[in-house]
């Protein structure tokens, strides 16, 4: 999806959409703010609002967020560990409101959450005139995993 977002010129990236969101810049920030939301909760952090898309003017700027994002994220899995998987964290909603979560739980709203809003993007690409990404479909990323290990030799 980045690859298909970066493709963008700036007049389609923030170009008024029909969605969800009022244009592709809102769709895939709303789903990089969401996924900052959990990451934050899970370092102990209890955010009380989604950032703003204003802060990205190219899908450029965007993308270097979600790979900073992408870091924090793989930080706290080493963190946790694979017993880490059943931790249950305490936060706040966004209304402030207390909250406790399972953290398998979350990862999983989190990914469902995307996956939405990744199809609402695949047509929203489409409707200003850009290439989709390429295929989003989980079988496809673990026939490409096995083909890259394949090729490593690690298989």
């Amino acid at each position: 999806m980045l690859d298909a977002l970066e493709a963008l010129v700036p007049e389609q990236w923030a170009r008024p959409v029909e969605s969800s969101f009022k244009s592709i810049r809102d769709t895939a920030v709303h789903i990089w703010a969401a996924e900052l939301v959990w990451c934050s909760r899970w370092q102990g952090r209890s955010p009380g609002g989604l950032q703003s898309s204003e802060a990205f003017p190219t899908a450029r700027s965007f993308r270097l967020a979600w790979q900073d994002l992408e870091r924090d994220v793989r930080s706290v899995l080493r963190d946790l560990g694979p017993q880490g998987i059943a931790r249950r964290f305490e936060y706040k909603s966004l209304a402030g409101q207390p909250q406790s979560s399972v953290f398998w739980h979350m990862v999983q709203h989190a990914v469902n959450h995307a996956t939405y809003h990744r199809g609402q993007l695949t047509t929203m690409l489409r409707q200003v005139e850009a290439n989709p990404p390429k295929s989003m479909d989980l079988i496809a990323f673990y026939r490409e995993r096995e083909a890259k290990l394949k090729t490593a030799g690690q298989t």
